[in-house]
């Protein structure tokens, strides 16, 4: 029997009921764990200290988090913690950002915003900061419209992914970026919570073709 691989990397998620990471921003994470092969382990508790206080932020620490065990470096948040592992792991390199890539994540949050506002998730987590009854949320007709509203710009948003489709599957052709791994983590977080959002979204061109690219990616979420 092989030696397993001792970890490299704590990552810090939230714990979840299903025993499964539904984060968006710690799936991207997760997924460049997984496609460059590096060894970690994830865990559900970190205790605040020198290293997550010295982040100018509300609170001392957040997901996603990871320490570099070999270093004992702590980084927080997708962004900073895609460009250590960039510059810490660079085999196989990663393009994090493009110019293809910014225009295409600046319009599927504006075009898909609205839409996911009506998902599972929110009804149960967000009625204060909406600022209506749950009720409000749960009209079936409403969430038809909603979805109805940003198809266009869902399929615009599709139609740039596949901007290199001649090349492969992702954004940039034959090999993932940085955009490729936010697009699959928001698809499989919306699987996660709910899987009708999931659906409607694969449905339109380009996205599923990402997410199905990066199935192999998907098996450890723990």
């Amino acid at each position: 029997m092989a030696a397993q691989t001792e970890p490299e990397i704590v990552l810090y998620d939230v714990a979840c009921i299903k025993n499964n990471c539904f984060s968006p921003t710690v799936w991207r994470v997760r997924l460049i764990l997984n496609y460059k092969h590096i060894p970690y382990r994830t865990s559900a508790g970190l205790i605040p200290g020198e290293s997550a206080s010295k982040y100018k932020y509300k609170y001392q620490y957040t997901v996603p988090t990871i320490q570099h065990i070999p270093t004992n470096t702590y980084v927080m948040n997708s962004a900073p913690i895609a460009q250590f592992l960039e510059s810490t792991y660079s085999d196989p390199p990663v393009p994090l950002t493009s110019e293809l890539g910014r225009e295409i994540e600046a319009k599927a949050r504006a075009a898909a915003g609205p839409a996911f506002r009506m998902s599972e998730y929110f009804r149960r987590t967000c009625e204060a900061e909406l600022g209506h009854r749950l009720e409000d949320l749960l009209d079936p007709e409403k969430e038809e419209q909603a979805w109805d509203a940003v198809g266009e710009g869902m399929r615009a948003v599709g139609e740039l992914m596949r901007t290199h489709k001649a090349e492969g599957p992702f954004v940039l052709g034959a090999r993932p970026s940085g955009t490729d791994f936010w697009i699959a983590a928001s698809l499989q977080s919306a699987r996660v919570v709910d899987e009708g959002v999931f659906q409607r979204n694969v449905k339109f061109p380009g996205y599923k073709e990402v997410y199905e690219a990066y199935l192999p990616y998907l098996e450890k979420k723990d």
